[in-house]
């Protein structure tokens, strides 16, 4: 996310979507998902990848709530230190331990929820990029490895290689880290889950089809086909894109169509929009609104969103999406994203 550093992308004129309420049949084997970020273990992680917490957990009572509504899917991040405190070591089994209890909390909600694994470091451990001056493919890899080892019996686990990859020196470089990723996940026997491959450019969804897009579409799985390697992609609403502020200024409708039609033509592939979101304004209730229907309406393409955030986020936040106190929703929740879940 966007949301301690911004880069500025071109704010894009709205264009208003007609009240589209059922999802177009999947492609690609999963259903159409909908659900919301939990946020917590990512916390005080920068845009430079450095890290100076201990991670919040996410109310386990938040699961429970969001999935009495129709959520089937919750994206929970994590500071790469807090998982391995040494790059490329082992895994902390105190961290592990907090960090599995809210899985299986998510796993177990009433939908029988898929789950994102979210690595939220920007591609970078302390500053240094991976295989680009900083961790090598060995050390990212093995994280990989590790939680594949201990997710691999759960087919609902989705890997989600890398949050926001951004400023990189060498995209080609970056596409070669990813497929050692995915290689190593599949090489310790999780052959049945969904591998989330994120691009450049802040995972930008307007930027896809022409940095990281070309080179992403190469990478091949280990276990046959590209069906289960879907592409992560991001889009905020406000003018920079970054996520930083309560009004929206478009419903990215030109940008999702752009890349529907990209991966339409490139092997009918599949994205995610595994982060999005708006303030508790009258203009994000209108243009989330309607960029989630377009989402829904294009599910064959666009297998789901996760929206930015509830977990540890206070209802002060300016992008929440946490309950009340009382247990109610904020506007932006039961207005733009509750008609659009699945």
């Amino acid at each position: 996310m966007l949301k301690y550093a911004a880069t500025s992308l071109l704010a894009l004129t709205s264009i208003a979507a007609a009240g589209i309420t059922k999802a177009a049949a999947p492609s690609g084997g999963l259903p159409f998902l909908g659900g919301v970020n939990m946020a917590g273990y990512d916390f005080t992680v920068y845009t430079d990848g450095s890290f100076s917490g201990k991670g919040n957990d996410p109310p386990t009572s938040q699961f429970a709530h969001f999935a009495s509504q129709g959520v089937n899917i919750f994206r929970i991040p994590f500071a790469w230190q807090l998982m391995t405190p040494t790059v490329g070591g082992t895994i902390d089994a105190n961290f592990f331990a907090r960090y599995d209890k809210t899985v299986q909390t998510a796993l177990n909600s009433a939908t029988k929820p898929y789950v994102i694994l979210d690595l939220h470091n920007y591609a970078r451990w302390n500053g240094a990029i991976i295989s680009q001056g900083g961790p090598t493919d060995a050390q990212f890899s093995s994280i990989w490895s590790q939680l594949a080892t201990k997710y691999k019996g759960n087919s609902k686990i989705i890997f989600g290689l890398m949050n926001e990859p951004h400023d990189l020196k060498s995209v080609p470089t970056w596409v070669t880290s990813v497929q050692a990723a995915v290689n190593a996940i599949r090489a310790a026997g999780a052959t049945s889950q969904y591998i989330l491959l994120p691009g450049s450019s802040w995972a930008s969804a307007q930027a896809f089809p022409t940095e990281a897009g070309p080179l992403l579409l190469k990478v091949t799985d280990p276990s046959g086909g590209t069906a289960k390697l879907i592409f992560d992609v991001h889009k905020y609403l406000d003018f920079d894109n970054s996520g930083t502020h309560a009004e929206c200024t478009t419903s990215n409708l030109d940008v999702l169509a752009n890349l529907v039609s990209y991966l339409k033509s490139n092997g009918n592939r599949q994205a995610i929009l595994s982060e999005t979101g708006g303030g508790n304004t009258a203009s994000c209730i209108t243009n989330l609104k309607a960029q989630l229907a377009y989402v829904k309406a294009n599910s064959a393409t666009l297998t789901g969103f996760t929206v930015w955030s509830a977990g540890s986020f206070d209802t002060n936040y300016i992008l929440t999406v946490t309950p009340n106190a009382d247990g109610s929703d904020q506007p932006l929740w039961t207005q733009a994203v509750k008609p659009n879940l699945p």
